[in-house]
């Protein structure tokens, strides 16, 4: 099987005159061959830098959800008036600006919007603030969690969270090579826009280069994910800048897409990032906001917040998203939330301490 992969390889990394693209299903088979360890290390090693220098296409990045998709995990349908939103967060941190996405999640189950999130430990090549560990901070620790057990979790709070090395452990020993080339591989790309969710979902990731977001529209519309929202976000994720416009895709139907700008000094938002200090800093501002105090993350908070409960449908239109967003977080429905979360997750954890 080695000589099988060792084709693909040569396909990749022929150089820029005789390189060939994958199709679809070669990209398939070339991410589960890695994956299972069927390809040697050197192969490995080999094919993702050749892929990195060369940069995917969207075909490939198509084929490699086909693996993911066959191989990994999946939370089951819950009951809901909106699809799922799945946010797609870089798996290797934040290391500059504070990220709001868990307070966005929490924002949008307080308002009846399920999120499913994913992603592991710190991790190559940036090393940066995971969400899991933003999470423990706030007392909700989804790693003690089989995956039968974040699943109750989801339907009991309208939160989810994939914790790839327990529920996707195929993926561990890529962290490996990413370390060693110190380089993310087009795999880190795809991860932003899988979705480990069955049900009906909208996914949501973020992106720093132009081309990125063309691709993710090719991928995302061979596998006939129509529901989208992409965002020239923060380092790479789907927090909606403070500093400049925020430039965002909107799928409206196949084949369509409305190209949004968004300045928050058109909304009363203040332009200014909020810069990611210690982890202990962050959660002390995390928790500020959560009680309803004034202060720059309220004010991201508010940006994201009011952006995603509009783009949910929960909204009409982004100024009812952002008065909404306000009142859940000054009546302290996130704050409970949180609570009803924290006991949620312990209960699951006890649970399976108990069988252990």
């Amino acid at each position: 099987m080695s000589k099988v992969f060792r084709e693909l390889l040569k396909k990749v990394g022929s150089g820029n005159h005789t390189n060939e693209n994958l199709t679809r299903a070669e990209a398939a088979t070339a991410t589960k061959m890695m994956l299972q360890g069927v390809a040697k290390p050197a192969q490995i090693g080999a094919f993702l830098i050749a892929h990195r220098i060369r940069r995917p296409t969207g075909e490939e990045l198509a084929g490699m959800l086909d693996a993911y998709e066959e191989l990994g995990p999946k939370l089951q349908p819950v009951a809901a008036a909106r699809p799922a939103m799945v946010l797609g967060i870089p798996y290797d941190g934040r290391t500059r600006t504070a990220p709001i996405s868990p307070v966005t999640a929490l924002l949008l189950a307080a308002a009846g919007q399920p999120v499913v999130m994913h992603g592991g430990d710190r991790l190559p090549t940036k090393y940066g603030l995971p969400l899991v560990e933003i999470w423990q901070g706030l007392g909700v620790d989804w790693t003690a969690l089989p995956l039968a057990q974040t699943q109750q979790v989801f339907a009991q709070t309208n939160i989810g969270f994939v914790y790839t090395p327990v529920h996707f452990p195929l993926t561990n020993a890529m962290w490996e090579y990413r370390d060693q080339l110190g380089k993310r591989p087009p795999l880190a790309t795809m991860e932003l826009i899988w979705c480990p969710y069955s049900g009906d979902a909208h996914i949501v990731a973020g992106f720093v280069h132009p081309p990125t977001e063309a691709m993710f529209r090719v991928a995302l519309e061979l596998r006939q994910v129509h529901k989208y929202t992409l965002v020239k976000g923060l380092e790479g994720s789907c927090d909606l800048p403070r500093d400049r416009t925020a430039i965002i895709a909107l799928s409206q139907m196949p084949q369509e897409i409305e190209r949004l700008l968004l300045s928050p000094h058109d909304y009363g938002i203040t332009s200014k990032n909020v810069p990611l200090g210690s982890t202990e800093e962050l959660l002390n501002q995390i928790q500020k906001v959560l009680a309803g105090e004034p202060g720059e993350l309220m004010q991201t908070a508010l940006w994201n917040g009011g952006f995603y409960l509009w783009r949910s449908g929960i909204c009409f239109d982004m100024q009812s998203g952002l008065t909404k967003a306000a009142e859940l977080l000054n009546n302290g429905a996130v704050a409970a939330k949180l609570q009803e979360l924290r006991q949620a997750v312990n209960s699951a954890a006890q649970t399976v301490g108990n069988r252990v």
